[in-house]
């Protein structure tokens, strides 16, 4: 099969378009036709040798997709051939296919893209891990998202929005400002202009909940 192959671990000018072999799904797994694949920091640590996890080379980093269906393994009950799903993966987002534990799929909603869907998994499982599993944030309290125009952050204001708490947003620029607030957010401090720690006082006497 066609990837982006890593076969030495000099970061991104080292990888190459070419050929891995693919494999067939055994019990358990199914094989995923990639349509799309998300570009995230860990990425770009397991091309350096830099990840917790790290893969024999040669190898196709990725760890986001989004496709389709294409078999699936003895056992597999969850999903069928021919389903739009999209998964996190250890590695191997990068290529034309990829074999992915059935547990680990998620079916794509009705309308929405595959970009979109391979974009969700880290971004938003970090978000929602942290201010659900972690923080349990209930509705009503006030959420703080520092950097909230990066992918963690706008996931954070748009599952914090989601949660029902009032979002104060954190940037640094017009364009960051805009982003957020198409987002939901309630609030938004402009630290490049302002001092974060004066606009905090004055938006929220009592201080903020989460962070």
């Amino acid at each position: 099969m066609r990837a982006l192959v890593c076969s030495s671990l000099e970061g991104i000018d080292s990888l190459e378009v070419g050929d891995l072999d693919g494999r067939r799904p055994g019990r358990g797994e199914v094989r995923v036709e990639v349509e799309a694949a998300g570009v995230n920091f860990p990425d770009l640590l397991v091309i350096r040798g830099l990840y917790q996890d790290q893969p024999p080379l040669p190898f196709a980093p990725g760890m986001e997709i989004a496709g389709t269906v294409a078999e699936i393994g003895e056992g597999v009950g969850n999903v069928a051939v021919g389903d739009r799903v999209f998964s996190f993966v250890a590695h191997g987002g990068y290529a034309e296919e990829v074999v992915v534990p059935s547990d680990a799929l998620f079916p794509i909603p009705e309308g929405m893209t595959s970009d979109v869907a391979a974009s969700l998994p880290i971004a938003y499982g970090t978000s929602y891990h942290a201010l659900v599993d972690r923080a349990d944030l209930p509705e009503g309290e006030t959420l703080l998202v520092l950097g909230a125009a990066g992918g963690g952050g706008m996931a954070a204001v748009q599952i914090g929005k989601a949660l029902g708490a009032r979002v104060i947003a954190a940037v640094s620029s017009e364009d960051k400002e805009q982003a957020v607030r198409a987002s939901g957010a309630d609030e938004v401090i402009r630290y490049d202009r302002s001092d974060l720690r004066e606009e905090l006082k004055r938006l929220t006497p009592a201080g903020v909940d989460v962070v």
